[in-house]
């Protein structure tokens, strides 16, 4: 049977990411699209509460049948998986994103929040990003991997809580030296708090600093970006720190405490 594959990002329909990578995976099965209509990179796993979220046909650049929301990438996984979609995805592809989500990265980035969602609903999900910015990035070395990688994962069934976030260097498809499966790295970011005024005299601020720094640890994603390698990380769902239950047990934890209780 042929499976039905959901894409999203969180660069906006209008990527140019898009388009060979639903070219690449439609070899495999039904590419579906649902994508925000408008860039919400750094938007996490967040969702749309407080007000309806709408949704509407449009095509992309290769005139691709999709579907643009105003709502977050959790938000266009939520859509398809509670019934916009007429069948239900065998697998959600988050991406391909512009910029690597290395280490911690992956605690910000909408693309694999889309995958998490993917995953609360029980369907087998990857995120895949690419290890550059701006108007000159190949996509098509990562989209020829985005559909190795899903045939992997519709062959080889995932763990139930545990997602593929994956980062392909930005190079050429014969320069890249192979692919690394790995774990987490660590980012050192260098934010900082800007206070500016605005015409009304009234502060405002910027957020952020120089690119993080890198600790490319052997058998890191990092690592493996830095040797020009494909990471394929396994992401556990479960943040839970086993080891850690029991020395938390053993803190005092008298109920209520004696200076409330009298």
């Amino acid at each position: 049977m042929t499976p039905n594959i959901l894409v999203t990002n969180d660069d906006g329909v209008d990527s140019d990411a898009l388009p060979p990578l639903a070219r690449a995976l439609s070899k495999i099965g039904s590419v579906h699209v649902i994508a925000p209509e408008r860039n919400w990179s750094g938007a996490g796993h967040s969702i749309t509460l407080y007000r309806p979220v709408r949704c509407r046909p449009t095509r992309l650049d290769d005139g691709r049948e999709a579907f643009m929301t105003d709502g977050s990438p959790t938000d266009c996984v939520r859509l398809a998986v509670l019934g916009f979609l007429k069948v239900r995805p065998d697998l959600v592809v988050a991406g391909i994103n512009t910029g690597a989500n290395l280490g911690d990265d992956i605690t910000y980035s909408g693309t694999v929040a889309a995958a998490m969602e993917g995953l609360l609903s029980s369907i087998p999900s990857v995120a895949i990003s690419v290890g550059a910015f701006g108007a000159d990035v190949d996509f098509v070395p990562a989209a020829a991997f985005a559909s190795l990688l899903a045939r992997n994962v519709l062959a080889n069934a995932l763990p139930s809580e545990v997602l593929l976030n994956v980062n392909v260097p930005a190079l050429p498809l014969a320069q890249i030296r192979g692919v690394a499966v790995t774990r987490l790295g660590k980012r050192l970011y260098q934010d900082q708090l800007i206070e500016r005024l605005d015409p009304y005299g009234q502060p405002y601020y910027w957020l952020g600093g120089p690119a993080a720094v890198a600790a490319a640890e052997p058998g890191t994603d990092l690592a493996a970006m830095a040797e020009g390698k494909i990471s394929v990380t396994p992401v556990h769902l479960d943040l839970t720190s086993p080891k850690l239950i029991d020395e938390v047990r053993r803190w005092s934890w008298e109920w209520p405490p004696k200076e409330i209780a009298g």
